[in-house]
Parts: C-alpha cells; sequence; structure tokens
C-alpha cells in the first residue's frame, strides 16, 4: 500500500426494518463483493417524519465496509433490493490501518465501469 489513498475504506450505512431483512442485504451485498464486512446492530429506534406524518419504528442498522470505486454499484444494489422507498445511504471515507485496508482490497472485487453507450 504505497499511496495514502490505498488505505481510504468507504463506510455505508443503511437502515432496515427486521433482522432477517438485514441479513439478506448483507448477504447480497456480499455474494457481489460490493463489501469485505457488513455488521448489523439491533435495537435502535428511529424517529422521524415520512410522508406528513411522525413516526416511530424499530431498525436494524447496516454499517458496510468497501471501497471508494465501489459506491455507485452500491447505490444500485439499494435500488434494487433494498426494502425502504428511499433507503439511507450515508457514506463517509475513512483512513483504514495498512493490514486493514489491504484486507478490504482483497475482498472487494472492484466493479468495473461499463463501455457500452448508454441507451437511448
Amino acid at each position: 500500500m504505497e499511496d495514502c489513498k490505498d488505505l481510504d475504506i468507504l463506510a455505508v450505512t443503511t437502515t432496515v426494518g427486521s433482522v432477517a431483512e438485514a441479513q439478506a442485504l448483507a448477504r447480497a451485498v456480499l455474494e457481489r463483493r460490493l463489501a469485505a464486512c457488513v455488521q448489523l446492530e439491533e435495537g435502535l429506534t428511529s424517529f422521524y417524519r415520512w410522508e406528513g406524518r411522525q413516526r416511530e419504528d424499530a431498525e436494524v442498522r447496516l454499517t458496510i465496509k468497501t471501497l471508494p470505486a465501489c459506491e455507485g454499484a452500491l447505490q444500485a444494489l439499494f435500488a434494487e433490493a433494498h426494502p425502504y422507498e428511499v433507503p439511507q445511504f450515508l457514506a463517509f471515507t475513512m483512513r483504514a490501518s495498512g493490514a486493514y485496508a489491504k484486507w478490504v482490497h482483497g475482498e472487494v472485487a472492484v466493479p468495473i465501469p461499463s463501455t457500452e453507450p448508454d441507451a437511448v
């Protein structure tokens, strides 16, 4: 890992309504090799406004650890597989230790951008 950018890890957080939904989304992310690790945190209660009403719901938070180059592919996966109409997608870059960054780089398959022209 020669360049400081090689130490950058992207962490993405989202929430879903149940452990089963969290596990399904985590498995989909890992099966596509879009992350090295997905952590699930149970026991959250979210207070929010949705469609003009105040809501209160139990949720499970997922923290997805990946590479910055995977952000677009993760957003596409969320559009396809996330159970919420408007999923939380909060991404932030963190600096990892050399050993941890090397592990993440080894586990994540960086998506290759399409060279196909967009269909009109």
